[in-house]
């Protein structure tokens, strides 16, 4: 099984807290990511999170193609970092680690994402084809987005 690496690190000029309360709601998913990747939250989600939460989605990520999607909240330390993975969904495998950490101006925000194709050497060219691309696009989207609400320009 090979596993797949993303990693993002940005500057942003807002509070810890006001970044943890932005990106620990997924409610903001459809904000900073592409059209094509649009997601509907199908489960009750509480004002904080925890670990140990389980959050289901419905996206259309790839050619429009409904998906479903369960994720766990498996680590949380509030303000700081979360960690959300797969439980349900396209990937064998998926973690994504968010993390924030004060500056003097703002904050400094860490994605770093492993993952796992399904269906071995298929899926390792499916990831080479269009998968890899499409993640790539949807991190330069929040990466875009971001920089526009918060970024050093404003």
């Amino acid at each position: 099984m090979k596993i797949y690496q993303l990693y993002r690190r940005q500057q942003l000029n807002l509070t810890v807290q006001e970044a943890w309360e932005f990106f620990s709601s997924p409610y903001n998913l459809n904000d900073i990511t592409p059209a094509f990747f649009h997601v509907t939250i199908t489960s009750k989600v509480p004002k904080k999170i925890y670990a140990g939460l389980l959050l289901s989605y419905q996206m259309k990520a790839v050619s429009g193609i409904n998906m479903t999607w369960l994720s766990e909240i498996s680590h949380c330390d509030e303000a700081k970092r979360f960690v959300y993975e797969q439980r349900i969904g396209p990937f064998k495998f998926w973690s994504h680690e968010v993390c924030l950490t004060e500056m003097q101006n703002g904050i400094v925000l860490e994605d770093i994402m492993f993952y796992a194709m399904p269906f071995g050497w298929l899926g390792q060219w499916i990831n080479s084809v269009l998968i890899a691309s499409k993640l790539e696009c949807i991190f330069d989207t929040r990466r875009d987005y971001l920089q526009n609400k918060w970024g050093d320009n404003r």
